[in-house]
């Protein structure tokens, strides 16, 4: 009887093939890959990325090497480029943005060229301009933004001098106002994380210096608490997950950045420990993939800027690795795409901020 020696391309497909069916776990390689797309006309770090009506992005403000900028720019998934938009009224530095029901964009606070700043403005993908709006009652960098079930816009915390800002207040699209809620936050909270519940309540979890969290009532305009988090974490991600729980992940201490994540249960009020990130870190991106998954990626490891990427499966509460960044980058911008990529623009290399893009596809394979 003669034997053959089975293909070398037979044994890789072979080996390939069983890599994809094993069930991954914690430091496994799961499916995805980064890749490049257009770069934008600017470095920017700290800006913000909004996906329009139309399935462009929204990529505006931000600081190239610590200066606020006030250039935005539009990303196209069709042609993989960036175009200039605006200018904005004012430079915006770790500002927020909110798309409104009418498909105009509200950006808000941030650091200035003269210090934190107060001011708004919209954004109209139509004309591709900024116009000034109502404005803050409070200077705010590092606030929250959350869109309520009315189309109004819940804006907390941040930082507004030497002290965190306690208050709170909603922008009414209508009017093109700010109104101070009824009562503010138990805390200040900057660097903390914002979710819209499928009650309609707003959790606001963590900031500098507290594991606490406490939930917004738009029926009554004011906060109330709910469960701790098992450590203080600020400079975190934070998802709502397909079920209605909310995934927290990443961020630091008062001492460290840390790996650990945590589950927020809307029903009971508390938070329970999930699965911890391969890798410690803060100021990564996050994003609810197709799939019920959470990719996050980048961050800062208290000595360098990240390239890797990891993936959370709420089925089996693990991460896994996922494919890397081409530059290791943190504070970049991210957003989930229309066709379930997504694109991560810009953030701070250690050295520079950065001008480039990628697109974190989750059907490719990265070997």
């Amino acid at each position: 009887m003669t034997s053959h020696a089975t293909p070398r391309s037979l044994i890789a497909i072979t080996v390939a093939f069983a890599v994809l069916a094993a069930a991954p776990t914690a430091g496994a390689q799961v499916l995805g890959k980064f890749v490049p797309t257009g770069s934008m006309g600017q470095g920017r770090d700290g800006a913000t990325a909004t996906l329009l009506p139309g399935g462009k992005v929204l990529v505006a403000g931000g600081g190239d090497a610590g200066v606020p900028l006030a250039s935005a720019e539009v990303y196209d998934p069709s042609t993989g480029k960036f175009t200039a938009a605006g200018p904005m009224t004012t430079a915006r530095w770790n500002g927020t943005a909110t798309l409104l029901p009418n498909g105009k964009v509200l950006v808000a606070g941030g650091d200035s060229a003269t210090g934190f700043n107060s001011s708004a403005e919209l954004f109209d993908p139509a004309k591709g301009t900024f116009k000034r709006t109502g404005t803050m009652s409070q200077a705010r960098s590092y606030a929250t933004a959350t869109r309520l079930p009315d189309g109004k816009v819940l804006v907390a915390g941040g930082m507004g001098g030497l002290t965190a800002p306690v208050t709170a207040e909603v922008y009414d699209p209508e009017t093109g106002l700010f109104t101070p809620t009824s009562g503010g936050l138990s805390v200040g909270r900057t660097y903390a994380t914002a979710n819209l519940l499928a009650s309609g309540k707003v959790l606001i979890a963590g900031g500098d210096d507290t594991a606490t969290a406490e939930l917004y009532d738009p029926a009554t305009r004011s906060f109330t608490a709910t469960g701790s988090m098992s450590t203080v974490r600020s400079a975190g991600v934070s998802t709502r997950l397909a079920n209605g729980k909310i995934l927290i992940a990443a961020g630091a201490t008062n001492s460290a950045v840390i790996a650990s994540a945590e589950i927020y249960n809307p029903a009971t009020g508390t938070f329970t420990a999930t699965g911890s990130l391969i890798k410690a870190r803060d100021f990564p991106v996050a994003a609810l993939l197709p799939s019920g998954k959470v990719l996050v990626a980048g961050g800062w490891d208290s000595h360098r800027a990240l390239r890797g990427a990891q993936v959370y499966n709420p089925a089996t509460g693990r991460f896994s690795n996922t494919g890397s960044l081409a530059q290791p980058r943190y504070s970049p911008a991210a957003t989930l795409l229309r066709n379930g990529k997504v694109l991560v623009a810009g953030g701070w290399s250690g050295s520079k901020s950065l001008a480039s893009a990628m697109l974190y596809d989750p059907r490719k394979w990265s070997l």
